[in-house]
């Protein structure tokens, strides 16, 4: 009896470690937060310094520090250039003038010493917040580059990196650990690729083979009835089972972003979709309208052509009974490009239309199980339509059927 192999040991997971340990002296440790402390903090020291000079220098002139005294004794008598003082007046009614012209005196100095104090606090104020303003955007500019680069990364390909140059800070550790996890995934993708093109071939090939030795059988004119009708049956399984691969592969490749992309007319798109869907739409008794407008988008033709073509086709496939149409159109509007693709057909309720864009997903249904497609149309449509930029959106038509627009940038 044949030996039997051991399973193979699952792979270990993968771990992620930390690329520096932490310092022996923690708080010696140029963190965000100590130096932003020591940047405020001596902003705020210096300013109170300055503040401090300026209300002194202010109160040291608005005292006279330095000047005459307002009073002079001339001739055994007290006079004033400041002060009016009665000439000939009792000692009581003579201290009061002299009281009431020093309290006045006062006054003025500290009127003139708030005003002043007050304009010098708006002055460092604005200087301070200027200066804080500016020390912030320094402080927290690679947190900006950071952005930058994952918004570039988001947008484009896996191969940047930030390689965040500076003191090792937690931005400086944000960007080391953004840098690892983008390394991580771009050897994902990368593995996602192979897997989906070794996949390509792998799957193609023997169904490629099963439908070439059935189409074979079948055109043997001595084949039994029950074997020829077993052998269309198997070759209507086997045409599934390879539109079932397509989708998927097209499913998969559609999920990254475009970055090659050439000039393409959805106008032209939509005219090769209709023409195709046009012979099972006059099987079914399905009306065509078609209106179509120029409108070039960037983008890749083959990929925005399975849009068309998918869409249209749904469209044809769940339709009504009789007097059944679908308009096709295209228009450009202001920064987009717009494909619309109406329908009648069953109603649709409003909260079953996200559940239309899952995979293997239909109306009322969860898995495929009639002969009207694999399930993967609206799935691979919306897939495509983010790998260009652009959105998918499904309105229920007041009536039943949908109203599927696409809305791609220019």
């Amino acid at each position: 009896m044949p030996t039997v192999p051991p399973p193979m040991a699952a792979p270990p997971k993968p771990t992620w470690e930390p690329k520096q340990q932490e310092p022996p002296y923690p708080w010696l440790r140029p963190t965000i937060r100590i130096r932003l402390t020591l940047l405020y903090g001596g902003m705020f020291l210096i300013a109170g310094i300055l503040l401090l000079s300026i209300i002194y220098m202010l109160a040291a002139q608005a005292m006279h520090v330095g000047s005459e005294l307002p009073f002079k004794i001339a001739n055994g008598q007290v006079t004033s250039d400041i002060c009016n003082l009665p000439e000939k007046a009792s000692a009581e009614t003579f201290n009061a003038a002299m009281n009431t012209c020093v309290n006045h005196q006062r006054q003025q100095a500290l009127d003139t010493l708030l005003n002043r104090s007050l304009l010098a606090l708006v002055g460092l104020s604005v200087i301070a917040f200027a200066f804080g303003y500016a020390m912030a955007g320094r402080v927290l500019s690679p947190l900006g580059r950071i952005t930058r680069i994952a918004r570039r990364v988001a947008g484009t390909d896996l191969s940047r990196r930030i390689e965040l140059d500076g003191p090792d800070d937690e931005l400086k550790e944000l960007s080391d650990t953004f840098d690892d996890m983008l390394d991580r995934l771009e050897r994902a993708f990368t593995a996602q690729q192979r897997f989906v093109g070794n996949a390509s071939h792998e799957l193609r090939t023997p169904l490629a083979i099963n439908r070439t030795l059935l189409e074979v059988h079948l055109s043997d004119p001595q084949a039994p009835p029950e074997l020829q009708q077993l052998g269309k049956t198997l070759l209507a399984t086997n045409e599934r089972s390879e539109q079932l691969v397509e989708g998927l592969l097209l499913l998969a490749r559609s999920d990254n972003q475009i970055v090659e992309r050439k000039p393409v007319d959805l106008a032209e798109v939509a005219s090769r979709a209709v023409d195709q869907a046009r012979g099972e739409a006059e099987a079914k008794g399905v009306e065509m309208r078609v209106e179509l407008s120029p409108a070039v988008v960037q983008g890749n033709g083959v990929l925005l052509e399975r849009i068309a073509l998918n869409l249209v086709q749904n469209a044809v496939r769940y339709n009504v009974a009789e007097d059944g149409w679908v308009q096709v159109s295209t228009e450009l509007l202001p920064g987009q490009a717009v494909l619309i693709v109406s329908n009648t057909g069953p109603v649709v309720p409003a909260y079953e239309i996200d559940n239309l864009f899952e995979p293997f997903r239909r109306l009322r249904t969860e898995r495929t199980g009639s002969d009207k497609g694999v399930g993967l149309g609206l799935s691979i449509a919306r897939s495509v339509a983010r790998a260009h930029g652009g959105r998918i959106i499904a309105e229920p038509r007041e009536g039943g059927g949908l109203v599927m627009r696409v809305s791609l940038p220019v």
